[in-house]
C-alpha cells in the first residue's frame, strides 16, 4: 500500500526560481491530480504541506494578482 509519506519521498522536487544564495528556499512537487506540496529546501525530510489544485491555482492567481501582500 502506497502511504502519502511514499508519495512525497518518491515526488519529483523542484526549487523555486525565486531562492536566494543565502539557503532560504522553498521546494515544490507537482502530485497526481493537480496538487502541489510544499516543502523547505533546507530541511527536505521534513514537514510538507499538500494543496489540491484547485487551492494552489487559488493562491497563485492571488499572487500573480496582487492579491497578497509581500514582504
Amino acid at each position: 500500500m502506497t502511504t502519502k509519506a511514499d508519495i512525497l519521498r518518491s515526488a519529483a522536487w523542484f526549487k523555486s526560481s525565486y531562492s536566494n544564495a543565502q539557503g532560504e528556499c522553498v521546494e515544490g512537487a507537482r502530485l497526481a491530480g493537480g496538487a502541489m506540496a510544499v516543502r523547505d529546501a533546507k530541511d527536505p525530510q521534513g514537514p510538507a504541506l499538500v494543496f489540491s489544485g484547485a487551492a494552489w491555482s487559488a493562491f497563485t492567481a492571488a499572487v500573480r494578482d496582487g492579491e497578497l501582500p509581500m514582504a
